[in-house]
């Protein structure tokens, strides 16, 4: 991952050095229950996490003649913990160290990625709450539907972003597997009891059945998880970046006083944020494939997966830490213009109560194809002559004779359409 999308708290977990010390964990943990069920003396573990120091230097060098990378780290480290150092990894195959080890990053980026979405959730619950009856059109297929408010919108993101809070907790949890069983799953050179203590000192559970490697279901899983949060980010992002539109122009992201938005025109102020988060929507979307083709392997495993997973373990949680923070961020200081959202109410000139209109004609009497039709030839001469809808109404002496001029000027308020508002933040919010 580049820099320019990288925060430290999520790079930290990714670093080598970091996964390197959680190799010495595990072994480590290993060795204490080796050392409790006797199968290896006493001492080893402490000597080990004592003096085994992590050199990524010096792994490499290693690794760059044995062409092995678990064999390379367990050697450096028995350079420095000295003969005792020979007893780790007694009956372990190098997936025991390496799938363990990726589950607990997996489990330390996940963790992060909850607080990150918690911070959205606060910020749309304030906006949201804020904006609750500002009124604004709702659209469908990009044309004006009816009115609805701008506070409805981010409720509507709010409810979203708390299914994925508890999609994601569940993938944590999915992933949050140890296996230490050796060379195929067996046990056959290792005591179960080892991998039940290594779990719990980890705080992981034990894998009910894995072969060489812990099943990649669980794994797919965990990225399917990333992808959907990803697909939320970029339906906010998506509908910011319209609403900026200049003949819109009901919401602007945040311009600082000497940002520059386009270098030949100075007038202009982009989405570029929005726009980012798109872009980093697809790339975190793009590792859900690859992480749903790793879960079928050869018999007890292969390698097929390992190039993958090196790639979109730090990548996909790294990528959507960033946009997550930046979403947050983008959010909270986006400006809202209610006057242009109530501008763009009355644009179409009343054509948005064409369905309320149509209603009060079938309670009236007329069936509902008639309704329609008649209401739908008023619609298109509005627009097409640029005359108020209700004008039109109120001179069509079939509707009149069985609809009073308060009645239609009741189906041209808006204020119907907002009545169950505060019923849908009840749901939404709870209060």
């Amino acid at each position: 991952m580049i820099s320019r999308y990288s925060r430290k708290e999520l790079t930290n977990i990714w670093s080598e050095e970091n996964k390197y010390k959680i190799w010495l964990d595990v072994e480590v943990a290993a060795a204490q229950a080796m050392e409790k069920y006797k199968i290896i003396p006493k001492g080893v573990s402490k000597i080990v996490k004592k003096k085994g120091r992590i050199n990524v230097k010096r792994i490499h060098q290693i690794e760059s003649k044995v062409k092995h990378d678990v064999i390379a780290f367990l050697t450096s480290i028995t350079e420095k913990a000295g003969l005792q150092a020979r007893y780790l990894h007694q009956g372990m195959t190098s997936s025991d160290v390496l799938d363990t080890s990726f589950n607990i990053q997996l489990v330390q980026s996940g963790k992060i990625l909850i607080n990150d979405i918690d911070k959205i959730l606060s910020v749309l619950k304030k906006k949201a709450l804020k904006h609750k009856l500002t009124p604004c059109i709702g659209r469908s297929h990009g044309i004006h539907a009816e009115p609805i408010t701008f506070g409805l919108k981010l409720a509507s993101y709010y409810e979203e972003f708390k299914r994925n809070r508890r999609r994601l907790q569940s993938a944590i949890y999915e992933i949050s597997t140890c296996a230490i069983s050796g060379a195929v799953g067996t046990f056959a050179n290792i005591d179960p009891r080892v991998e039940v203590y290594v779990a719990k000192k980890l705080k992981l559970r034990p894998e009910p059945i894995s072969t060489q490697v812990i099943p990649r279901d669980r794994h797919a899983y965990y990225f399917s998880m990333l992808g959907i949060i990803a697909g939320s980010i970029e339906r906010i992002a998506t509908e910011i970046r319209h609403l900026q539109r200049s003949e819109v122009y009901e919401l602007q992201e945040f311009f600082s006083k000497d940002q520059k938005g386009s270098s030949a025109m100075p007038h202009k102020k982009n989405p570029i944020l929005s726009e980012n988060l798109t872009g980093l929507a697809r790339m975190v979307r793009s590792y859900v494939t690859p992480a749903l083709e790793n879960i079928a392997l050869w018999h007890e495993r292969d390698i097929s997966h390992s190039s993958v997973e090196r790639n979109i373990g730090p990548d996909s949680n790294i990528t959507l830490d960033f946009a997550l923070v930046r979403l947050a961020n983008l959010l909270d200081k986006m400006i809202v213009y209610p006057k242009k959202m109530m501008t763009n109410i009355n644009l179409t000139k009343g054509l948005i109560f064409s369905q309320e209109m149509m209603l009060e004609l079938t309670k009236a009497g007329f069936p509902r194809e008639k309704s329609y039709r008649i209401i739908q030839k008023h619609s298109k001469d509005s627009y097409s002559k640029n005359i108020d809808l209700i004008n039109l109404i109120k001179k069509d002496k079939l509707i009149t004779s069985k609809i009073s001029n308060q009645k239609i000027d009741n189906v041209f308020k808006f204020s119907k359409h907002l009545k169950n508002v505060n019923y849908i933040f009840r749901r939404v919010f709870k209060k």
